[in-house]
């Protein structure tokens, strides 16, 4: 397993993105935006980003380029969005990034649209030799990890898998190890945050103290042979502080995790 961030939940600017990886002692980044709230990937500053990331030797474990979070039924938007993957798979190729996070659609009332265009991106994906993992979102079209892993079981496609989150599962009504079950060998990525459900809605906590429960989220992906990016999703402030202590308390879990399996 590869701790990492998602590094715009703190900061948009590269250099101090790349900081923060170190001083927390992470092992990669997730890309969303970098620069302004515009400047998402791929339309970034790839030269800069590029010497970078050789300069401090940190990978770019994913990247999040605003994939398919509209309505599946509206064909004509989320085909031109599969003609433009085409730039984001390029971009990948020449950072040396692997892994493409897209939404579920924010609606579907018939999923063979959602299966289509899924299909049609892990094909594009695989002759760049690259994989889309496709995100559960609590107010998406697919939620839970049970509703996620029926769309991909019907997408069928061995370059499409699951960026799995289990706090957006919490928050839709669901388990998280019963999603998590449910994905089982389907996980490309997992977002790590917490929180918790009640009567006036969703609560962010940090990261450990909330209701997900990650020791028993990382035991079961460690027994279903999960080796992918963990990436931290900072929403509690002052974040900064909160970064470094979700680190420190993500890798002492999975250190744990390595001591308990040897």
């Amino acid at each position: 397993m590869i701790p990492a961030w998602l590094t715009d939940t703190v900061t948009p600017n590269l250099d101090r993105a790349l900081h923060y990886t170190h001083l927390w002692g992470l092992e990669g980044i997730e890309l969303r935006t970098l620069g302004g709230p515009s400047d998402r990937v791929p339309y970034v500053n790839e030269g800069k980003l590029k010497r970078r990331l050789a300069e401090h030797d940190v990978p770019v474990v994913a990247v999040v380029p605003g994939m398919f979070e509209g309505d599946a039924a509206a064909r004509t938007a989320w085909l031109n969005e599969v003609v433009a993957f085409g730039e984001t798979l390029a971009f990948c190729r020449r950072i040396g990034c692997r892994l493409v996070v897209v939404s579920a659609f924010s609606r579907a009332d018939d999923p063979a649209p959602a299966v289509d265009a899924l299909r049609r991106a892990g094909t594009a994906a695989a002759r760049q030799g690259c994989t889309v993992a496709v995100l559960n979102e609590a107010g998406g079209a697919f939620p839970t990890g049970t509703a996620l892993a029926g769309l991909l079981a019907a997408v069928d496609h061995p370059n499409v898998r699951a960026a799995w989150s289990p706090a957006e599962a919490l928050q839709a009504g669901e388990a998280p190890e019963e999603g998590l079950q449910a994905l089982a060998g389907r996980v490309a990525l997992v977002r790590c945050r917490d929180g918790q459900p009640g009567r006036s809605g969703w609560t962010p906590l940090p990261f450990g103290e909330g209701a997900v429960g990650w020791e028993r989220q990382l035991r079961l992906l460690h027994r279903q042979g999960f080796q992918g990016p963990l990436s931290l999703e900072l929403d509690v402030e002052p974040r900064p502080r909160q970064g470094l202590r979700a680190a420190t308390r993500l890798i002492e879990m999975m250190r744990t995790l390595r001591r308990n399996a040897s």
